[in-house]
Order: C-alpha cells, then sequence, then structure tokens
C-alpha cells in the first residue's frame, strides 16, 4: 500500500495534479487557498486585490508581530474597497472560488481531504467530486490502517477563516477515537513542531492531540501548518510525529508505504 500525503497547498494546483502519481490514495491536511505568500508577495487574493507592496508591507507587520498595525492596514485597504461599492465578502469567496474549481479539479480519486485554519468548509460540498471524502472530526479505513482526520486551527491573533476554540477542537480529537495514523492540519502542542524559523513565532498547537497522543498512541500523527519549523519530525512514545510539509513550496508530497 502506497499513500501520498500534502498539506498548505496554497493554490499550489500544478504540482497537485501530479502529486498523487504512483500512490493508492492521497491525503490532503488543509490551507488549499492562498491569500497572501510570505516568500513572494506578488501571489494571493491579497495582492491581487490590494498590490505587491501593501502585500509586502503586511507580511512585515504581522512577522513582527505587531498585529494591531497590520489590522489597521487591512482596515484601511479594505474600506478604500468598500467605498467603490464592492463588496469584500463576494470578492474575497469569488477569489476562493476560483481557487477551489482548480484545486478539487485536481484531486485524483481517491482523495481523503480535511480543512486547513484558512480553507472556508462551507464551500467544499460545491467541489468535492465523488472520488473526494471529506473527513473532520471523522475516520476511515484506507489499506488495513485506521485513519482519523481533525480539520482546522485554533483561535490566534490572526483571525483565519476556519480557527475554532480549544474545546471544540478537543470533542473532533475524541471523536476520532483510536486509530492508527492521526491526521490534523495543526501540530501537537510540541514546542520543537510549533516554532516556525522563518517567521520566527510559534504558531498554535493543539493539547488535545497531544493527550491523544501519548493516550492513545497512533503509530503516526501527520500534520502541517507550520512551513518551516524548527523540527520536521519527534517521537512521542511510540508515535512518529511528522510534518508533511509545505506543499505550496515543495511540490512533493509524503510518502507512506506498508
Amino acid at each position: 500500500m502506497r499513500v501520498h500525503v500534502v498539506s498548505d497547498v496554497h493554490g499550489n494546483s500544478r504540482d497537485l495534479a501530479a502529486a498523487g502519481t504512483g500512490a493508492d490514495a492521497l491525503l490532503c491536511l488543509g490551507d488549499l487557498v492562498l491569500f497572501l505568500d510570505y516568500a513572494d508577495h506578488s501571489r494571493g487574493i491579497f495582492p491581487e486585490l490590494f498590490g505587491a507592496a501593501n502585500a509586502s508591507a503586511l507580511v512585515e507587520l504581522r512577522t513582527a508581530r505587531r498585529f494591531e498595525e497590520a489590522r489597521a492596514l487591512g482596515r484601511r485597504l479594505w474600506g478604500e474597497l468598500d467605498r467603490t461599492g464592492v463588496s469584500r465578502e463576494s470578492v474575497i469567496e469569488g477569489a476562493v472560488r476560483k481557487q477551489y474549481a482548480e484545486l478539487f479539479a485536481a484531486f485524483p480519486t481517491p482523495t481523503y481531504a480535511t480543512y486547513g485554519n484558512v480553507d472556508i468548509p462551507r464551500l467544499w460540498p460545491e467541489y468535492a467530486a465523488a472520488g473526494t471524502t471529506v473527513l473532520d472530526g471523522q475516520r476511515v479505513e484506507i489499506g488495513g490502517r485506521v485513519f482519523g482526520f481533525v480539520g482546522g486551527g485554533l483561535s490566534t491573533p490572526m483571525r483565519t477563516p476556519y480557527e475554532i476554540g480549544d474545546e471544540e477542537f478537543a470533542a473532533k480529537v475524541e471523536a476520532v477515537g483510536e486509530v492508527d495514523v492521526l491526521c490534523s492540519h495543526i501540530p501537537p502542542d510540541v514546542p520543537e513542531l510549533c516554532y516556525d524559523t522563518v517567521a520566527r513565532r510559534f504558531e498554535r498547537g493543539s493539547a488535545a492531540l497531544l493527550h491523544a497522543i501519548r493516550t492513545t498512541r497512533p503509530r503516526y500523527a501527520l500534520f502541517g501548518h507550520v512551513h518551516q519549523p524548527l523540527a520536521r519530525r519527534v517521537r512521542i512514545g511510540g508515535t512518529e510525529c511528522i510534518n508533511v510539509g509545505h506543499f505550496n513550496a515543495t511540490g512533493t508530497p509524503y510518502v507512506m508505504e506498508w
């Protein structure tokens, strides 16, 4: 059995179309949408609307953790757009829909997917074809192993679209129960798995995921979210915790074989 795993696709439909080549199944751990590319400030919904210079300014403020100033910049730019009579919600949704149409069309059959923190779950049913199974707080058997999926992220100052409270996230982890492979968008709350060496900040990891790993002891815990982690792999008891990589940048899936 061979399974390929991707996360943090962020608009990379070209490489996604080949990500399942040679695999019996593809797993996607979320963040399909590209709102703002921190490596190339000309790519994404934000620079398409407001230009690369404003995108660079926003990245600089966020990287410096000057979140109030970043929000003020955003309010000013969106306010200027609002004064043109265009609804920001319709503009964002239209751009997201365009990306989703390309990305979901690139998924091979079968694909098993869950949401990332920048995704919009209510739109997924419109684009997920028959060969794509969307799972969140649910489990599925693939090649004789049980895979559990927990989508979304936890609340942060970034206020991305699919951030939820700790209790709601923990309830989804509990619903998954004992599995062979625990799949999530965000990592367990382990410092070296949560620290991004380029952004120079800790992303939020989940204490509930860490507790589940320690108590149910899956063979693997797979996740993404942190694009340039201090450590890509950490063993907790008998569980291999693995960041499957920033697919937007690498274009290469993580490979599991058994």
